[in-house]
């Protein structure tokens, strides 16, 4: 078995770029919506009726089980949460 190297744990997971693309861009919006469910320093049953969603639902988010969220599942819980999206787009590097 070699080694093989990735450059990320996205491109580790997954047989193609364009799906790694997705799992990091998925992991940086579900770190954003964690983050300010956290700071509201409320119950999950709150938490949840201010994203508009089930508490078991905000449980998957907040544990991290990023195949339960589509981008367009987690950009709507975003704006719930009035947070903002701001895109910038670059090529990509290879070294």
């Amino acid at each position: 078995m070699a080694n093989e190297r990735y450059s990320s744990v996205w491109d580790a997971l997954v047989e193609s770029p364009e799906e790694a693309e997705n799992l990091r861009v998925r992991s940086t919006l579900i770190r954003a919506v964690t983050d300010v469910v956290n700071s509201w320093g409320v119950t999950q049953k709150e938490a949840a009726e201010r994203l508009h969603v089930t508490q078991p639902r905000l449980s998957d988010l907040l544990k991290g089980k990023i195949d339960k969220f589509s981008l367009d599942a987690l950009v709507n819980l975003l704006a719930k949460a009035d947070l903002q999206i701001e895109i910038k787009v670059k090529r990509h590097v290879t070294a």
